[in-house]
């Protein structure tokens, strides 16, 4: 083709032309865009769901599934659901987003995992944290109102379950051989039942448990000494079975943020006399996504 018919092909373009140019256009960016952001169910975000039985794991699986709770029984096996964020509750990975976006939708879905909360079945949650598939976060279901007994039995053993489950999560930064740390571990400590005369505030439940892993680190520690194993072993940084800061000192989930675990206490009620409010675990949830 000589220089001037190459002018006159440009200035005056086909129809066909101008057609496949409109289209290459269009549709070069909507696929890049949906290649790089489009999401599916084999990798969404997982979240995963812990505590003891009765503090309400499953009523609550059941309320961000279907928008209501539902009556459950103890569980036996670990289920996983795919449920989808209310279209108001912020998504943090999202921030930068218009509306009209077409994945904006997509980046609000995500899988929980919940896990029985008997002793005998809790192998179940402590797998799924050594081998997480895709996990964001974990949401640890405590009753609010149990927590206040003044026998203290419930909260003895929340406390047991939650001092495994954080010190599982802690191996994953002093167990590595990676000179890099561990991606960050967002911990939501749900206090359930707080539409409950007796249920304690998310303040209170915070320092209660702080308070009975503090115990709990003791029992252990002597526990370890009355096998033969020396006071000065317990304070070896090399023990990776002491939770948080070495010492005899107070524990507080501030010394978790070393290992990138970092930990919030919400609360909230899955059912009530009047209505379910779990807006503060559906922003956290957004927050971590």
């Amino acid at each position: 083709m000589l220089w001037p018919d190459t002018l006159i092909f440009i200035r005056e373009p086909s129809p066909l032309l101008i057609l496949i140019s409109v289209l290459l256009v269009v549709s070069i960016p909507l696929l890049l865009h949906l290649v790089i952001y489009s999401t599916t169910s084999d990798t969404l975000p997982t979240i995963l769901l812990l505590g003891p039985s009765g503090a309400g794991k499953t009523a609550l699986v059941t309320l961000l599934e279907r928008g209501r709770p539902a009556a459950t029984c103890t569980s036996q096996t670990p289920h996983t659901v795919e449920i989808s964020l209310p279209v108001k509750t912020p998504v943090a990975s999202s921030r930068f987003r218009s509306p009209n976006d077409p994945t904006w939708e997509i980046t609000k879905k995500l899988l929980i995992q919940d896990t029985p909360g008997h002793g005998k079945l809790r192998h179940y949650a402590m797998d799924s944290i050594s081998k997480p598939q895709n996990l964001q976060g974990v949401i640890f279901v405590v009753d609010a109102a149990d927590l206040s007994s003044d026998a203290g039995e419930g909260a003895r053993q929340t406390a047991e379950y939650l001092h495994d489950v954080l010190l599982q999560l802690q191996k994953r930064a002093t167990g590595t051989k990676s000179s890099r740390a561990p991606p960050e571990m967002p911990v939501l400590i749900a206090a359930n039942k707080m539409d409950l005369f007796t249920a304690l505030p998310a303040t209170l439940v915070k320092s209660t448990l702080e308070a009975e892993l503090t115990k709990v680190r003791k029992s252990l520690s002597a526990g370890l000494l009355d096998s033969g194993v020396g006071a000065k072993d317990l304070d070896a940084p090399e023990d990776k079975d002491w939770l948080g800061e070495y010492g005899e000192g107070k524990f507080e989930f501030t010394q978790l943020e070393e290992f990138n675990v970092q930990v919030k206490v919400l609360g909230g009620n899955v059912t009530g006399a009047e209505s379910s409010d779990v807006r503060q675990w559906w922003d956290w949830i957004g927050s971590i996504l």
